[in-house]
């Protein structure tokens, strides 16, 4: 089976992907990390060197590639993946199951908070600005997120739930 995680950053895609990967005996690939191999510049140089038109066509490419082999795999999406190139249909016309790791604005805020500064998307962003451009990017994305075929909430809940919950949604 091939499984795919989605949500905004700081929803647990790469914690939970890598958990339910184990508990699977599945490989675990963050598209993020497999764009920054092939293209072997870090996300963050990509978009200073290339632009973000460059890396939103290179990321779809990439994610059509992976869906459309023959591999078995848990894979976790950049949070604007879903947003471009029409990625969630690619992903809902494939044999891949999706989820969207959804979080309220309070709880991805708390979480973001933690690694603000590995997150150059927020990095300069001000603390008590937070909430509000959490909040707006989360309207913008909330149509293709909630394409996924099955909505787990992670708030209040630790890594061990949110894959227990995501491996009973998968028979």
């Amino acid at each position: 089976m091939k499984i795919v995680l989605l949500g905004y950053m700081g929803s647990g895609k790469t914690t939970v992907g890598k958990a339910l990967a184990s508990e699977l005996k599945l490989p675990f690939l963050d598209l993020d990390v497999f764009i920054e191999e092939k293209e072997k510049l870090s996300i963050g140089a990509i978009f200073k060197e290339k632009g973000e038109v460059y890396f939103r066509k290179k990321e779809s490419n990439y994610l059509k590639d992976l869906i459309s082999n023959e591999d078995f795999f848990v894979l976790a999406l950049g949070g604007g993946t879903p947003c471009y190139a029409n990625n969630m249909n690619v992903i809902n016309n494939s044999n891949a199951k999706s989820f969207y790791l959804k979080g309220s604005i309070q709880t991805l805020v708390d979480r973001v908070l933690l690694e603000k500064a590995k997150r150059p998307l927020i990095a300069e962003i001000n603390n008590e600005k937070l909430p509000e451009f959490i909040a707006k990017h989360l309207f913008e994305r909330k149509n293709e997120y909630e394409k996924a075929d099955v909505i787990i909430s992670i708030n209040h809940k630790t890594t061990e739930e949110v894959v227990k919950e995501i491996s009973s949604n998968l028979s």
